[in-house]
Parts: C-alpha cells; structure tokens; sequence
C-alpha cells in the first residue's frame, strides 16, 4: 500500500513491514525517525543488505528470536535494493509479530520486485520519497527561521534552497550552520550566508569575484577551471557580484574624496577583515568610481543575457568574468 510522507501519523501502528524508497534521504531519515516514535518502546537492530546476504542464517536467527524481558524489535534495512527481496518474502511469510521492519532503499524504478511487493499488498506500507519541490524546502528553512527567531531575507532563504538539490538533509546541515553562526547576531547578511553554506566546492563565490577585481588573472582562471559551476550557480556568482561591486563603489567614492587609502579601508563600515584588506586595496587602485558604476550597469545587462540564452549561462558568465580581470588598471 503506498503512503505518502506527511501521512505517516495516520498509518496502522500495527503495520510490520515498510519501504522507504527514493533519492530524498532527508525525507527518509525523517519518515524514518516518526515510525521509531510510533507505539511501545524499541530495541533497534541495523543491518546492510549485503551483510544479510553473507549471513542470512545468523539474520533470521537474531530477527526472530524472542525474549519474555524484550522490548519490542525494530530492524533497519540499509542500503536495500531486489536482492533483499527473497528475504523479505520470508519473514512476511512467517507471519512475525511484535517486530517492526524498516527497509531503506535507492532509487527503486516502477518493475522493482520489492516495490511491487508492498505497492499491492495493504498490510505492507510503502513510502516513496522523491525530491521536495523548492517551495517545500523554503516552507520548511522559513519555519525553522521563525522558531529561532533568526531574520533573515525571502532572497536569501532562496539562496540557500537553491543548492540544497531538492533534499531536505542538506537543508537541514545548512540552516543548522546558520543557526550556530545566528548566536552572535540575529540578523543574517546575503555576504554571510554565501560563505556559511560555501556555494562551491573548491572555492567561494567570494573568492572568485574577488581576485576578478583585483585583477588576478592566474588566480581568477585556476579557480574558474576547478570549479563545476551550473547554469543556476550563474545568476548567483552575479548577484554576488553586483554586491561586491556596489562595496566597491562605496569605497571608491570615499577614496576619492580623501585621497588616503588606508584610511578609507580602516574607516569602512562593516569593518573589512584584516585578511581582506590587501586584495580591497587592490581594487580600489584599479575600480574608480565612473568605472565601477559601468561595471553594475554591465552586470544587470549581463543577467538579462543570461536569462534570454541560459542554455549559455556559463560560456556568458566565464567570458565576464575573464574580460573583469583583464581589463587595464585605472591611470
């Protein structure tokens, strides 16, 4: 019988036998978690399904065997695929009582011999967990905002949502990041969340728009040649650009009036990160206001660019950003 996720609650608590299947592991894990909760106290035994292939003998042994003392059993399935399907076969076959099994599968396609199996039978409960919907995962990242009273912008809850792959796990480690870094303050900037969650895999977006402006051409292409970067991370790395650059200007139009470099960057409000004042320094010797006011009109054309032909998102972007950091320094 197939049950979806949010109606677990309602399920028989005398149910057996379950199947969780899919690509959404934080969703299975929280399934998962409910039906633990459901009924009389547990004892929790964890097994591979190929571990229960090399010892299938010892498996049912310890499965089935009883105690007056015992609590009730529970057996978690890990890793389960149609190999396991035979075994399963067998203990509903044996008709077992006072023992919950839990199998935790992949990707199970529509001709799987084991999803079948619970798909048909009503005694057997049978939950797929396909990927949640962004509107799901922003519903859920805005709740737990709320319960820990974190503010924190609809722009930069879709950030994050936006590299969580559609899994409510990966989610989950990335607002809990927030929320450790949210006990110093309340408030949560768009420059912050992008290094708390580390869009990429080598390299922060930060990291990159900053050696593009500080005209470090080597270190700007090593970064753009390790990184993956998708057609969604391209709208992003711009929008951080954009920030950036409008930091820039800010600065740019101070120095100008003051003539004093190191005073501007000790000056600056929110401070500059004494690690980062080197590579601001840079900038500023090279972004003059005119020119940086050219560079966020150039990188609100770029974006509408990107939007008519995003099938070209990267070769736009990477082209950007190339032509950014090889452009001559002011006089």
């Amino acid at each position: 019988m197939i049950v979806k996720p949010q109606a677990l609650d309602k399920i028989n608590v005398d149910a057996n036998f379950f199947l969780f299947y899919g690509k959404n592991e934080g969703l299975k894990s929280e399934c998962i978690k409910k039906i633990l909760k459901i009924g009389k106290k547990q004892n929790v035994f964890k097994y591979d399904e190929k571990q229960i292939q090399e010892e299938k003998e010892n498996f049912f042994e310890n499965v089935l065997s009883n105690s007056l003392f015992e609590n009730e059993k529970t057996i978690i399935i890990n890793h389960s695929s149609d190999k396991i399907h035979d075994v399963v076969r067998e203990l509903i076959d044996r008709n077992i009582k006072n023992i919950k099994i839990l199998i935790n599968s992949g990707v199970l396609e529509k001709k799987s011999k084991l999803r079948s199996l619970f798909e048909k039978n009503k005694d057997l409960i049978c939950i797929p967990t396909y990927t949640d919907t962004d509107e799901t995962l922003i519903r859920i990242a805005k709740q737990f905002f709320q319960k820990h009273n974190i503010s924190i912008s609809q722009i930069n809850i879709n950030l994050i949502v936006s590299k969580c792959n559609g899994d409510r796990l990966n989610l989950k480690n990335e607002i809990e990041k927030i929320l450790i870094f949210s006990k110093k303050k309340k408030k949560i900037s768009t420059e912050e969340i992008l290094k708390l969650i580390n869009l990429t895999e080598n390299h922060s977006f930060f990291e990159l728009i900053d050696n593009c402006l500080a005209n470090n051409i080597n270190k700007t292409i090593n970064i753009l040649s390790e990184n993956n970067f998708s057609n969604e991370d391209c709208i992003i790395i711009l929008r951080t650009f954009l920030m950036k650059a409008k930091k820039i200007l800010k600065l740019s139009i101070e120095y100008e009036k003051n003539n004093n470099i190191n005073e501007t960057i000790d000056s600056a409000k929110p401070p500059i990160f004494w690690k980062d004042k080197e590579i601001v320094k840079k900038q500023l010797l090279k972004w003059k206001p005119k020119k940086v006011r050219n560079l966020i009109f150039l990188i609100n054309d770029i974006e509408l660019q990107i939007k008519k032909n995003y099938n070209s998102a990267i070769y736009i972007i990477t082209n950007f950003i190339l032509e950014q950091t090889s452009s001559k320094f002011n006089n």
